[in-house]
């Protein structure tokens, strides 16, 4: 039997889906720690320069598009290795692992997540990269919502 890994449940086609709608991508103090070492900038001038405060928490301000602004059509992101967890994390939030139909939805909106992945699966593996990647989240006032499991 083959081993389960991630890529069995999802393969990011950068298509930039996940990169849309504004006020999603939340930055907590960490991620402002590793987007500002990636950037080469402090973290009051990252700030300043791509954020913007909403719901009480720091986020990442989307372009014209409508798309986060560091999202380059037909590249990506332009800061993938210093992104914050909420990007590292996707698809793998709170309501997909935690509720099939949620996924369900998921599934339509994103090509990257395989189809035919079950539930069971998909939360299972999904769980076991939040945890090795040290993507779980616990500080509602400055963490994203979708990484605090029950």
């Amino acid at each position: 039997m083959a081993s389960e890994s991630t890529e069995t449940v999802f393969q990011c086609r950068m298509c930039g889906h996940c990169c849309e709608g504004r006020g999603g991508i939340v930055v907590s103090p960490a991620d402002l720690t590793r987007l500002s070492a990636f950037l080469q900038l402090a973290p009051e001038e990252v700030v300043t320069r791509y954020g913007e405060h909403s719901g009480g928490k720091l986020k990442i301000r989307t372009g014209a598009d409508g798309r986060c602004i560091f999202f380059k059509e037909g590249q990506g992101c332009g800061v993938h290795e210093g992104k914050p967890a909420i990007c590292r994390a996707w698809p793998f939030f709170r309501g997909n692992l935690e509720d099939p139909a949620s996924l369900a939805l998921a599934k339509g909106f994103c090509p990257g997540i395989d189809p035919r992945v079950t539930h069971a699966v998909f939360a299972r593996q999904g769980l076991a990269y939040l945890r090795e990647e040290g993507l779980l989240a616990h500080d509602p006032s400055c963490e994203a919502n979708a990484l605090i499991l029950k």
